[in-house]
């Protein structure tokens, strides 16, 4: 086993009933079953009292037919920095893109929670944080735009 391999078994991802599922053999199935379906990898984190919950969820959207995901929820002392809370989400999703992409030929794309809007502090890693997803192949979702896993990654932080 890889380390890559290694660091992705620690990611334990669950439904949402809470039952462990290897990320990869999943999305093989998914895929063998809904050829047609997009994957979206996207993080969120919240930092609530003395920790910071940060959740990825590996999303499959069936077109027009509705989403079902699969998450993966760690908790870390509170970080206090909000640069490096939001982009502690950006390493965690290409991580599990990364992985992925190294074991399925499929195109995923990455939702990222930060605002295009410059009214708005998690606009300062646009730039940074789409550049490195799209150099990697990327396609990059953010606000105000749909957003499948951020959605579903912000209901499980809280």
């Amino acid at each position: 086993i890889k380390y890559t391999e290694i660091k992705l078994l620690i990611m334990i991802f669950r439904n949402i009933q809470g039952v462990s599922i290897d990320p990869i053999s999943y999305t093989k199935a998914i895929i063998a079953k809904h050829p047609y379906v997009t994957i979206h990898v996207g993080t969120d984190s919240q930092s609530i009292a003395k920790r910071t919950q940060y959740a990825t969820v590996i999303a499959y959207r069936f077109g027009n037919r509705g989403v079902h995901y699969i998450v993966h929820k760690i908790g870390f002392p509170k970080i206090k920095d909000l640069w490096t809370r939001l982009w502690k989400e950006t390493e965690m999703s290409i991580d599990i893109a990364e992985k992925m992409k190294g074991s399925l030929n499929v195109d995923i794309q990455i939702d990222m929670d930060y605002n295009e809007d410059e009214n708005f502090k998690s606009n300062r890693l646009v730039n940074a944080s789409r550049g490195w997803a799209n150099s990697l192949g990327y396609t990059v979702n953010m606000k105000p735009n749909i957003q499948v896993a951020t959605r579903a990654a912000d209901h499980h932080c809280k």
